[in-house]
């Protein structure tokens, strides 16, 4: 299974999860089966607040699961579309949260449970910045 972190700067496993996905610099993709782990640049990183592209940002690889701290509901609808789960991290770096998805122990978001409306704080997204 292919798990992609967002992240700000490279430092491998200890990498930090990055608190939003459309702005995240990078990504790590860790793989559950062979343990590997490759860097892979947002592809999308100048995209419009609101309207991220995750195929995109992506550059169309094939991903199982996002773990993240905070995404907005219209990406997290274009990634289930894509067949690919988004999990709330609990923060701290890659390795943390690989090993609690492992465990089954992060929360999986969904788009429906994510406000859509514009507040002050920009209320469309779910997880924490």
């Amino acid at each position: 299974m292919k798990i992609c972190f967002p992240i700000a700067k490279d430092n491998g496993l200890e990498s930090k999860v990055y608190g939003h996905f459309g702005s995240a610099p990078a990504f790590i993709i860790a793989d559950s089966e062979t343990g590997t782990v490759s860097l892979l640049d947002n592809a999308d990183l100048q995209h419009v607040h609101g309207a991220c592209n995750p195929a995109i940002a992506l550059a169309g690889k094939s991903i199982d699961a996002v773990v993240v701290g905070g995404i907005g509901a219209g990406a997290i609808s274009k990634l289930n579309s894509l067949r690919t789960k988004v999990y709330q991290s609990k923060g701290g770096t890659v390795k943390d949260n690989l090993e609690a998805f492992n465990k089954g122990a992060l929360n999986e978001l969904v788009a429906a449970s994510c406000s859509t409306g514009h507040d002050h704080d920009h209320g469309h997204s779910c997880g924490h910045h």
